[in-house]
């Protein structure tokens, strides 16, 4: 991914914002012009509170390009507490192993690095267990 695309999408990776249609309060991630609830402009932020509950969830022991160095890693349909559903890879997960309605939250972590000239690593949002406290 070009560096000036991951600069306009920065928002969205590392903070997990989105938007909330103006018109029927409908939270919407990722963000787009038009709600998919009501069809109406929707262009105001939104920040989710990274929470969330698992799903749906499988683990990847074939990665794509880029990603062979994590295999094999889980992957989750994460239910975020505003409403949207959202792919992401799970970490920090140890021994344990994901489970549906497991409750988890968004961390930022490195996704790839590009084989490119100047090595660009590229972040964004993951997912994993709550804490305990």
């Amino acid at each position: 991914m070009e560096i000036p695309r991951n600069w306009r999408l920065k928002k969205q990776r590392y903070a997990l914002v989105g938007e909330e249609c103006p018109h029927c309060n409908y939270k919407i991630f990722p963000p787009r012009d038009v709600c998919p609830n009501c069809g109406e402009e929707a262009k105001k932020p939104f920040q989710f509170s990274g929470k969330g509950s698992v799903f749906s969830c499988t683990v990847i022991y074939n990665a794509p390009t880029g990603f062979e160095g994590t295999s094999p890693y889980t992957v989750a349909l994460v239910k975020l507490e505003e409403g949207p559903m959202v792919t992401a890879q799970l970490t920090d997960l140890g021994e344990q192993e994901a489970e549906i309605g497991m409750p988890v939250e968004m961390v930022t972590r490195l996704l790839r690095q590009d084989d490119d000239e100047r090595s660009t690593l590229i972040y964004g949002y993951k997912f994993r267990p709550v804490l305990q406290h």
